[in-house]
């Protein structure tokens, strides 16, 4: 039943409900990305399991994120339950057996898992922008401010650093606009104000260092079994938008870092993007384009994506055309938009004679799904009506303290769990208010010195040009004064943000 270089899936079944033939996934084609569909109840968590499952005995590492709680089972044998052990015997599995897998727990917020973070400047202000659903105008402002931040040497590693430079921006507004275009005060505010709303929202748990060091998402075990790195995703999701940006900066790090690897025996990771259609809503097009061409290039550098999804539809004709590798679970169509997504679905698969897809679709039980998969040279194969395989690994998620045993025993225990805050913007402007705050108080008491030693005389050099200040004095005295008083009350109302990763 088990094939080298290939991952099992299930059996197909005849239209008389015969069995037909094991079902495999090619590791060697694993890279050229998939897509896992479904009506809500259909079995995509436990598709989504299984290749976990065989992705990590292949010795390939994974990541995926675990909206509903249920994907730390992974961690723990299956227990035999069954309904699982007649779909092992319906499927003509007969060396079914319970297995464990090395599971790391990773969490933005800390609590369920390791925390992960990265810098204010790793994410970019085009990913900055989504987040925070800025408008042209005020993304054009943030571009400027990454721009000035890089010409001063001013590190923007987490939340405070970026509240910091843009009240710096703001007072310099004038001469900045000047040099690099339009900064209005107005623009800069509401860029803060979208940056309280981030941080109530999460934000500041994400930004901050250490920041995530990606080579520890493609360990190895000992025998060889790749690492399945999950991400507590059940809070996380409570902000959509920072959910579909963490992982969209997570594959932008992939793509960014990782060395060409051509044609591989198999992936150096699969990534798991659950819930995709967060990452497409409402998304401008800039972004929707960067993504398409970060799919289309990442399996170069060993990377296979795979989006799962409840629609089809959810995901942009750009990138549905690079997702090879289909897994497609019952969907229903009760309205005009569920018919398309049913018709759609089918028309993507090579057909099947021995029957109908769209029909087939509407009919699929738990746990069956039509399946496709690339044969060599790429080309998908026909069509399959598929009993999946049921899991090794225990379906349903740990208790805390089965989690927290995992988190002690991880390979990167220590490693993430306490931040760290080193020198960086906000420290760098802070200082340097102050020490123009000192300088101004010397230039005062050395003015009143002079002025009390000149009182009474007649000399009319009582307002000499060395005892006043010049425009550019002032002014920026001004500004110094500004910034001191505007990271003052940033600190009053608690603009602290995360420990953040430096260069």
């Amino acid at each position: 039943m088990l094939e080298e270089g290939k991952i099992y899936l299930g059996t197909s079944r005849k239209p008389d409900d015969s069995l037909q033939q094991p079902e495999y996934l090619n590791l060697k084609l694993a890279n050229r990305h998939g897509l896992i569909t479904g009506a809500t109840g259909t079995g995509k968590t436990v598709s989504l399991q299984i290749l976990a499952e065989g992705f990590s005995n292949a010795g390939v590492p994974v990541f995926c994120a675990d909206v509903k709680g249920d994907l730390s089972g992974l961690a723990k044998a299956g227990k035999g339950k069954d309904f699982l052990e007649k779909r092992a015997q319906d499927i003509g599995l007969e060396d079914y057996q319970y297995q464990d897998f090395p599971a790391i727990f990773w969490d933005l917020f800390g609590e369920q898992g390791h925390p992960i973070r990265t810098t204010i400047s790793e994410m970019g202000p085009l990913l900055l922008s989504r987040l925070m659903d800025l408008t042209d105008a005020q993304e054009g402002v943030l571009n400027i401010a990454f721009r000035i931040a890089d010409e001063e040497g001013l590190l923007l590693l987490d939340m405070k650093d970026l509240q910091s430079l843009l009240s710096d921006l703001a007072e310099r507004s004038k001469e900045i606009s000047r040099r690099l275009g339009n900064v209005s005060k107005q623009s800069v505010s509401a860029i803060q104000r979208s940056l309280l709303v981030l941080e109530e929202q999460g934000g500041a748990h994400f930004f901050g260092e250490p920041a995530l060091d990606i080579r520890d998402l493609m360990r190895t075990t000992r025998d060889g079994r790749g690492s399945i790195n999950v991400l507590a995703a059940d809070k996380l999701m409570m902000s959509p938008r920072l959910y579909a940006t963490f992982l969209l900066w997570l594959l932008s790090e992939l793509f960014e870092e990782l060395p060409e690897v051509g044609d591989a025996d198999k992936p150096r990771l699969v990534f798991f993007f659950d819930e995709a259609h967060l990452l497409f809503d409402d998304a401008p097009k800039i972004l929707v384009d960067r993504v398409e061409q970060v799919v289309k290039l990442i399996r170069s550098k060993g990377v296979g994506v795979y989006f799962v999804t409840q629609n089809p539809l959810d995901v942009p004709d750009g990138v549905l055309a690079q997702l090879g590798n289909r897994v497609q679970h019952a969907l229903r169509a009760y309205t005009p938009r569920e018919q398309k997504a049913v018709k759609t679905a089918a028309d993507t698969f090579r057909p099947n004679p021995d029957f109908e897809a769209v029909d087939t679709i509407k009919n699929l039980g738990v746990g069956e799904a039509l399946v496709s998969t690339l044969m060599k040279k790429g080309v998908p194969s026909m069509v399959q009506r598929t009993l999946i395989r049921p899991p090794q690994s225990r379906l349903g998620p740990l208790t805390k303290s089965e989690r927290r045993e995992v988190i002690n025993m991880s390979p990167v225990a220590g490693q993430y769990d306490e931040g760290i805050d080193r020198e960086s913007a906000y420290e760098i402007l802070t200082k340097r208010a102050q020490e123009q705050a000192k300088r101004e108080e010397q230039e005062r008491e050395r003015e009143d010195a002079e002025k009390q030693a000149k009182r009474g005389s007649r000399a009319r050099g009582r307002s000499r040009r060395s005892s006043r200040q010049s425009v550019g004095e002032a002014a920026i005295k001004s500004v110094t004064r500004s910034i001191a008083s505007s990271l003052g009350r940033a600190l009053v109302r608690g603009i602290l943000g995360s420990l953040k990763r430096g260069f």
